[in-house]
């Protein structure tokens, strides 16, 4: 694969600050002990505090649930700010956290989600370096049945029990145990089986890669190896090898880039290279002021940060929406088609929200339906392959990405994308999507998000609509649902029946298409109007008076080309 298109970026820019990235060059500067050299850290803090909500924990986005990952990200992104920036403290995050705990040990992304090692390396830094609490004593026997058999660790027991070992879940197990015991603790692991395969994961170039098999070493996996190993009190084999190797990731007077071929220094790259010399004791003063100022000029005008310089900084979900919605002249069409094809990381096939992250489901299924790969069975194949034989849980569902506890948006895009990739579709994996669908089920033909959650509507069409791909699902229960959520002046809502909105509109309207339910035109009609603003975009809900930007907009357009006399199809998108 080459990435020139992603060197010159043919994709969408929303310009909108990203989380992820926000924390990733905080905590880099934090690293080099530079931020100090932020020009105005209010405007960070403003952008990370507008993500909490009202019960404590934080979102990746403002409107979505706490997230447990997020909740890590801000709070600490917070404390490495100068002190006299941070704002006025809100709500303590801590007892959110505790509600993501479960009996077993570990912790859940959201409260009602299965666990993994994602989310409980997340909370037990919150709970005790943030706010100076024990995790419970549970924790260390869920984190000892991560143990594969191969000696690596896994994303959750059910994983462990599967042998699949990956660099990521080493690191962030192993953290949560230093971060619990002072690194003083008694190890629950096998120390030298599980020394002996991160060790293992070094190439002779010097890099590491996640997991055995993989074909490239990436600067992601060679930070959390040589990290964990770190923390084991452990090297890895080829110490000084591993420096070079790093130090060839560095672009001429500038920053990191993530593996070799791949041309773009990004804020994750940056994160990744100061992160993993730091822990080997490598010298940083010859780089640190080229760091320093790429990782400045990644600041947006929201105070935050995204992955490069605002003005090439496209992302897979604006860039599809515009090309779903048709508002791309041909050859730039063309051109942003092609950008996103090359959004895949080395050993994964799907795409990625942001090029140099991780491949996402539901990125994948907004690419796919734009165009992307629609002349390309190979590549569809491969994708079809990673779903079911990379990502699909123990439990049969899908999370965002490898590793993650399932959840309802996931599943169900991945039984659109299983569909949309044609071929021989394995019999397990539909299966298994149906076994994980009923664990949502809260009451007969009403679902949540992920199990023990809040039924909603959203849930709920997708959870019919993943197990019409499955194998068969019932209409009447949309008929019912649809009937549960109708708002008497047009649109539905996902809670009740009062508050109308876009989204939940849409998926009401795709699925009843799906099973054959007739609907309301003039209903849906009056909705859109009650939606569509001033500059011809489309809000969220009527409560809103500007657009919700390019989703948004996307989802109203599709729903009036839906209302147009060519009926054009909708095409089967999932968002949250």
């Amino acid at each position: 694969m080459t990435y020139d298109m992603l060197q010159r970026s043919s994709g969408i820019v929303s310009g909108e600050s990203d989380l992820w990235c926000t924390y990733a060059a905080v905590r880099t500067l934090a690293w080099l002990g530079r931020t100090g050299d932020l020009p105005s850290p209010e405007t960070v803090a403003a952008f990370l505090a507008s993500r909490q909500n009202p019960d404590g924990g934080f979102a990746w986005s403002s409107g979505m649930s706490s997230d447990a990952w997020a909740t890590y990200y801000c709070t600490q992104a917070l404390a490495d700010l100068p002190a006299g920036s941070r704002g006025p403290v809100r709500a303590p995050s801590s007892d959110w956290v505790r509600s993501t705990a479960h009996a077993d040990g570990g912790f859940a992304m959201t409260p009602g989600q299965t666990s993994d090692v994602w989310a409980t390396y997340y909370a037990v830094r919150t709970l005790v370096e943030i706010y100076g609490e024990r995790p419970p004593e549970e924790l260390f026997g869920w984190l000892a049945a991560l143990q594969a058999e191969d000696g690596g660790l896994a994303w959750s027991p059910a994983h462990a029990k599967d042998g699949t070992s990956d660099a990521r879940a080493c690191y962030y197990a192993v953290t949560a145990w230093s971060t619990a015991t002072g690194g003083l603790g008694p190890l629950p692991w096998d120390r030298e089986r599980l020394t002996n395969w991160l060790r293992d994961r070094q190439s002779a170039s010097g890099g590491f890669t996640f997991q055995a098999g993989d074909g490239t070493d990436c600067l992601w996996a060679t930070f959390r190896a040589v990290s964990a190993l770190s923390r084991l009190g452990e090297a890895p084999r080829d110490p000084e090898g591993c420096i070079a190797w790093i130090r060839s990731r560095l672009r001429p007077g500038g920053s990191f880039t993530r593996w070799p071929g791949y041309p773009v220094a990004d804020v994750w790259a940056a994160f990744c290279g100061v992160g993993a010399l730091r822990e080997l004791g490598a010298a940083l003063d010859d780089i640190a002021d080229a760091v320093v100022a790429t990782v400045l000029s990644f600041r947006t005008g929201q105070g935050g940060f995204t992955y490069r310089t605002p003005e090439l900084a496209s992302d897979v979900l604006t860039t599809s929406a515009h090309l779903v919605a048709g508002r791309l002249p041909d050859a730039a069409a063309h051109d942003a088609l092609r950008w996103t094809e090359s959004c895949m990381m080395p050993n994964e096939d799907g795409i990625m929200y942001m090029p140099g992250r991780g491949s996402e489901v539901r990125c994948t299924l907004w690419a796919l339906s734009a165009g992307a790969f629609g002349d390309d069975a190979p590549a569809r194949s491969r994708i079809a392959d990673w779903l079911t034989g990379s990502i699909q849980n123990p439990d049969g569902g899908f999370g965002y990405w490898e590793g993650r506890a399932s959840d309802m948006v996931s599943t169900c895009s991945a039984a659109e994308i299983l569909h949309r990739t044609g071929g021989n579709r394995p019999a397990d994996a539909l299966r298994g999507i149906a076994e994980y669908v009923a664990t949502c089920e809260t009451a007969p033909g009403r679902y949540a998000n992920v199990p023990g959650g809040r039924p909603t509507l959203r849930a709920t069409l997708q959870a019919l609509r993943a197990l019409r791909r499955a194998g068969g699902a019932d209409g009447a229960r949309v008929d019912e649902a649809l009937a549960r959520h109708r708002v008497r002046g047009g649109g539905y809502a996902n809670e009740s029946n009062r508050v109308p909105d876009l989204l939940s509109t849409y998926e009401a309207v795709l699925t009843a298409d799906a099973f054959g339910i007739e609907w309301d035109a003039g209903h849906l009609s009056r909705f859109l109007d009650s939606v569509r603003t001033a500059d011809a975009g489309f809000a969220w809900t009527p409560l809103m008076p500007t657009s919700g930007g390019p989703l948004a907009d996307c989802l109203g357009r599709r729903l009036e080309l839906r209302l147009s006399p060519e009926r054009h199809p909708l095409p089967p998108l999932a968002l949250s």
